[in-house]
């Protein structure tokens, strides 16, 4: 499959740091970004590169030539005026494979391209967006996405937002001939932005999906973001997000763990998030853990909240985290509560399922989608149920507060805040 990179902008917001240069070609540790994506796209066996050059397109042809010295086959077309975000790739069709990959030039990533295609084939796609949650929600493009992970809705960051997933398209994407050729027949005459003028019309086709993933992706959009790749390089926190290597995670309870505990949270407006969860959160996603809540919901089977209403409650939760710049890998619920005699309740969640904690089944489906270590991985909450799931899930257990439990937890602390700077911080740089 070859890739395509868009290589011809001028980074406006980052020209402070580097004015000489295209921003792909701003370095980073020594390296061109360019060649932080050249050396993951081999290393996945992706060798036929395809660069789109502009402003200053020299610096970039002069330096990576044909590609052999990296290992790979470049070749290159030079836009003879701007074109837009896409406008490059229908003067390229003919030489295009089809499916093909299409990134922006200013990203910095460590992915596992192989689940990524192989997602998109399982889908029948036309377009498969690259989509993870980010520490600047607010400022990016939002994907909205059904339970299948169609795109349903694009939320511009200038568009109004109440409550959102933080789920943020990173400019990363499969393609196909037949998007181009759909959107062909609409494209303006001048430059064409790919997310305006190609993907958002075409979401009514019911044939764009997201692919989530927790895996490194950061773009250089402005120098705050740049700094903060050269730490993220020199920690090694970017290859080691690649989903082809074992992950440790953070399995955080959710009620009395992250938001306060006061009786079931039924509507958005009764989840606050508890003083220093977010700094928390922030300094787990700096860190080599993913961060994934798991988390008892039966209010759906008792009939207190339906699932697009928990579904709001949790958007809630993670807008209220995005604007303190944390942010969650994943979540899961379990619905279920086995006890039965509540009015309302729904009987078809009146079950003993293998997801309600104490039972570590959530655990094993965060930790075979993300291949997770367990044993080297922590489950943090408030109750016994938090301390015996991690337990039979082969994780430490950390127990927060000072509730009175029959099993032992490998750790006790008054907060999420205390756990994270007190003992995991310390302990992932020893």
């Amino acid at each position: 499959m070859k890739v395509v990179i868009m290589a011809g902008g001028k980074g406006t917001r980052i020209s402070e740091l580097a004015r000489d240069i295209p921003k792909p070609m701003m370095k980073i540790k020594g390296k061109p970004i360019l060649e932080y994506q050249i050396n993951c796209l081999l290393k996945m066996g992706l060798k036929e590169i395809l660069i789109i050059t502009g402003y200053l397109s020299n610096a970039i042809t002069s330096y990576f030539n044909d590609g052999t010295t990296f290992g790979v086959h470049i070749t290159y077309f030079q836009e003879p005026v701007p074109l837009g975000t896409a406008g490059a790739l229908f003067k390229c069709m003919e030489s295009l494979t089809d499916p093909f990959i299409l990134l922006n030039g200013d990203v910095i990533f460590d992915l596992d391209f192989s689940r990524l295609i192989t997602a998109h084939y399982k889908k029948g796609a036309l377009a498969t967006l690259v989509s993870h949650p980010n520490s600047h929600p607010y400022d990016s493009a939002l994907l909205v996405t059904d339970s299948e992970l169609r795109v349903t809705q694009w939320i511009n960051k200038e568009d109004t937002r109440l409550y959102y997933k933080n789920r943020v398209n990173a400019g990363i994407q499969i393609l196909t001939k037949e998007l181009l050729e759909i959107a062909k027949k609409n494209i303006p005459a001048g430059k064409v932005d790919l997310d305006r003028d190609i993907l958002k019309p075409c979401i009514a086709t019911n044939r764009i999906f997201a692919y989530d993933t927790p895996e490194y992706i950061k773009d250089m959009g402005t120098p705050e973001r740049y700094h903060q790749v050269e730490h993220d390089l020199e920690d090694d926190l970017v290859t080691a997000r690649n989903l082809s290597k074992k992950q440790r995670a953070i399995f955080l309870d959710r009620d009395g763990t992250i938001n306060r505990l006061n009786g079931f949270v039924t509507k958005p407006e009764d989840l606050h998030l508890l003083p220093g969860a977010a700094y928390a959160l922030k300094k787990i996603n700096n860190s080599p853990y993913l961060a994934i809540i798991i988390t008892n919901q039966p209010v759906i089977a008792r009939g207190e909240c339906t699932i697009e209403e928990l579904e709001t409650i949790h958007k809630k939760m993670e807008s209220d985290l995005g604007k303190e710049g944390a942010f969650l890998d994943a979540l899961y619920f379990c619905p279920h509560h086995p006890d039965k005699g509540f009015p309302g309740e729904r009987s078809e969640y009146k079950i003993d399922c293998e997801c309600r904690k104490p039972k570590p089944g959530m655990l094993f489906e965060a930790a075979k989608k993300f291949n997770i270590d367990l044993s080297t991985s922590w489950m943090v909450g408030d109750n016994e149920c938090d301390i015996l799931a991690g337990k039979a899930a082969g994780c430490k257990a950390v127990l927060i507060g000072k509730g009175v439990n029959t099993v032992e937890p490998d750790l006790q602390c008054d907060s999420l805040k205390l756990f994270v700077t007190r003992y995991l911080l310390k302990e992932y740089k020893e």
